[in-house]
This record gives structure tokens, sequence and C-alpha cells, in this order.
């Protein structure tokens, strides 16, 4: 058995599954009156993310199951002690990578997020799952809570903020990767730019994409 596979966390992780599935597909009523192309301009954008976010406060936004163990999986494999977290919402991610770093022996993981009533569930959440000894939880834009006071090597990196900003938290990060470290970017496919720049080996990375809509990167200079 694993933190992940057992008590307090698994039991934790099915229920917030189940109620991040039951959610999916339904749009907050402030979103709702948005056409498609409105949605997705603003995931885009580098001016309206605070306000994008803000709108889905109650959404889940979840890493799916596959993704979840995924990042437990790499986590383990590379003895992760330093991860970074881009984007805590619920902290259903969060507990996958903290799971990790228990088994690993301990460790720092800093995540960030800036809407304080999903800071408040995520901070329950992770009490719940026994992991906040693991926890830096960090309020407020991660362009500022991740520009300083950082491990002087990361071992991990789980981008799943505001899509238009993977780009500028890997120029906060990237300095501190050390050789092999991972990066993991949901719905990467939202920022081309960063996808353009993991996939070309001369920017010091080897890439390949995860299911649908995952990214999995390692440095490699």
């Amino acid at each position: 058995m694993t933190t992940l596979t057992k008590a307090p966390v698994a039991p934790l992780l099915a229920t917030l599954f189940a109620s991040a599935e039951r959610s999916e597909g339904m749009l907050p009523p402030a979103l709702a009156n948005l056409s498609v192309a409105e949605r997705g301009a603003m995931l885009r954008s580098k001016a309206d993310y605070l306000e994008l976010y803000s709108r889905m406060k109650d959404s889940p936004l979840a890493v799916s199951r596959e993704t979840g163990r995924l990042l437990y999986m790499l986590a383990r494999a590379l003895g992760a002690k330093a991860i970074v977290e881009f984007g805590t919402s619920f902290g259903i991610s969060t507990l996958h990578l903290a799971a990790a770093l228990r088994d690993n022996g301990g460790g720092r993981l800093i995540t960030t997020e800036f809407e304080p009533a999903k800071i408040a569930r995520a901070t329950e959440n992770l009490g719940a799952g026994g992991v906040l000894d693991l926890i830096d939880l960090r309020a407020g834009d991660a362009l500022h809570t991740l520009a300083h006071d950082l491990p002087e090597t990361i071992d991990l990196v789980l981008l799943d903020g505001a899509k238009a900003l993977y780009g500028d938290i890997l120029d906060l990060l990237e300095s501190r990767l050390r050789p092999g470290a991972l990066l993991i970017a949901d719905n990467a496919d939202m920022c081309p730019e960063y996808l353009t720049r993991v996939r070309d080996a001369g920017r010091g990375y080897l890439s390949v994409p995860f299911a649908d809509d995952v990214e999995v990167s390692m440095r490699i200079g």
C-alpha cells in the first residue's frame, strides 16, 4: 500500500473525483452567457485570466484520474523532494503530488492559488488528507508568488493554472530545474507558445504528449 492507495488519501480522492465528475461540463452562470469563442479567448488571454478564474471559483477544474496517477508515478520515479504546482484549485492534483513526497520520505510542495474560496477548499482537503505538513500553499497571483523563495533545485513542475501564463511561469522556474526535471502541463494545447518551446530540443527539453491534453517534458540542459 502507498499513501495514494490507502486512507485517508484514497477515500478522499474518490469523493473529490466523484464530485468533480458530477460538475463536469456544467458552466458557472457567469460563463454560460459567453460563446465558445469568447471563453476560448479568455482562456488564452494574459489580461483576462484573473476575471475568468474568479468566475470559476466553484469549479473543481480537476486533473483526470489518469493524470493524477501519472503525477504520483512520475514524482515517485524521480524521487522528487522539491515540487512546484501552478494552480491548486481544490487540491486534487496537490494530493497526488504530496502523496508521492510522503512516500519519497518527505519534501516540499509549493503550490499557488489566487482565488480565496479555492484556497479554503484546498486547505480543508489537504488537511483531511494528512499532507499539510508537506505543503507551502501561497495565496495570490503566481507571477508574484513564484517569483521568490524557491528551492535551489526543482525536481518536478505541474502547470495547471491560467493556460496563457505557462511560458511566464516557466521563465520564473527554469533556472532552478535540475537536469532530468519533469514538467507536466495540463491542457497544454491551450498555450501553443509553450508547446513550441518545450518541443524544441534546442531549448533544452525533450517532450511528449500524454493522453489528449497533457504534455510531459524533461529538462535536458
